[in-house]
């Protein structure tokens, strides 16, 4: 008795390539967001230059408004700084409407980590970054606003 060989449906064989075509784009985007290298802040072309109060204000009237307009932008944010987070990789810098207890907060380029670590509390500074959005916390019960990739505005 000999062995049947069937042949395998094309259909199948046009699914089974779609498949390893799709996993392989994916394996290629997946590395390129991971392998993603930003510019620096400080070279970057600023959208916006604000004061932090206003900044937070305009978060606190209406926060899906100032977050079409802020976030992902580059903007130059001049306040005083109310509070300095030293971790191991960054440093965080906070600037809080004392009022509302609303804040900024401000996460540092590695680049620029030394530099941020010289500021110190009630300095006043113009802290470049991009905006990545405010929200308000229901848990915290006060709005904030988040930057990443910053450095010193000079």
């Amino acid at each position: 008795m000999g062995t049947v060989r069937r042949k395998m449906n094309p259909w199948f064989k046009k699914i089974l390539y779609g498949i390893l075509v799709i996993g392989l784009l994916g394996a290629a985007a997946t590395w390129y967001i991971f392998s993603e290298k930003f510019s620096d802040t400080s070279e970057t072309k600023t959208d916006f230059t604000i004061n932090a109060l206003d900044l937070i204000h305009e978060f606190e009237k209406n926060d899906s408004l100032a977050n079409k307009k802020y976030a992902e932008k580059m903007i130059v944010v001049n306040g005083m700084v109310s509070e300095i987070e030293a971790a191991d990789t960054t440093v965080n810098i906070k600037m809080v409407d004392t009022t509302s207890g609303a804040y900024v907060i401000f996460a540092f380029q590695q680049q620029h980590r030394e530099e941020a670590k010289k500021i110190k509390q009630g300095d006043k500074v113009s802290i470049k970054g991009s905006c990545s959005g405010g929200a308000y916390s229901r848990i915290l019960e006060t709005e904030y606003i988040t930057f990443k990739r910053c450095a010193l505005n000079k």
